[in-house]
C-alpha cells in the first residue's frame, strides 16, 4: 500500500507553509555596477546562526531521477533553513509536509520547481531529499555547526508522487 500525492506547480501562496520561493526569471531587478548588471534581491529570510551555526555554500550535483517513487523517508533540519538554487536551469520536485514531532502526513505536498525558481525551506520542514528531475547542480545555502542538525524518519506508508 502506498499515499499517492499529486505533484502541484510551485506557486508562493501554496507553498508558504512549508518555506519562501525563489522566483529566478522575476523582472524586478535594478542595475548595479555602473549599469553592467542586473541585481535580482530574492525574498524570505534564512536562518543560519541557531546554537553557533554558520552559514555554508555547497553544490549538490544531482542526477535525473524517476520522481514517482516510492519515497520511504522524510527528513528535517531543526535549526536551520535550507535554500536549493538552480545552476543552469535544473528542475526538481519537493515533496514537503509540517509536524513536530514527527511529519503530519496530513499536510504532506509536492511542488514541481521550474528551472528559473528555487526554494528555501522553513527551519523543521519535514522534506525528501533533493528529487531532481534533470541532471544538474543545485546551490545549497544551509547551516553548518558543531551538532548535526538533521532529523530522519522512514515513513510507515511509501510516498507515491502523481504527475498529473
Amino acid at each position: 500500500m502506498t499515499r499517492d500525492v499529486p505533484v502541484q506547480p510551485l506557486h508562493t501562496d501554496a507553498f508558504q507553509a512549508y518555506g519562501h520561493v525563489l522566483n529566478l526569471g522575476a523582472s524586478d531587478t535594478r542595475a548595479i555596477n555602473a549599469g553592467t548588471s542586473q541585481r535580482l534581491d530574492l525574498t524570505g529570510s534564512l536562518t543560519l546562526h541557531a546554537e553557533g551555526g554558520e552559514p555554508v555554500l555547497a553544490v549538490f550535483r544531482a542526477r535525473a531521477q524517476a520522481p514517482e517513487g516510492p519515497w520511504h523517508l522524510l527528513e528535517r533540519h531543526r535549526l536551520g533553513s535550507q535554500t536549493f538554487v538552480p545552476l543552469a536551469g535544473a528542475r526538481c520536485v519537493v515533496l514537503v509536509a509540517r509536524g513536530r514531532d514527527g511529519p503530519d502526513l496530513a499536510t504532506l505536498a509536492a511542488f514541481r520547481v521550474a528551472g528559473d525558481q528555487g526554494i528555501t525551506l522553513h527551519p523543521g520542514t519535514w522534506h525528501h531529499p533533493l528529487l531532481a528531475l534533470d541532471d544538474g547542480d543545485f546551490l545549497v545555502i544551509e547551516r553548518a555547526g558543531r551538532e548535526v542538525d538533521c532529523d530522519v524518519v522512514q515513513l510507515d506508508t511509501p510516498v507515491r508522487l502523481r504527475l498529473d
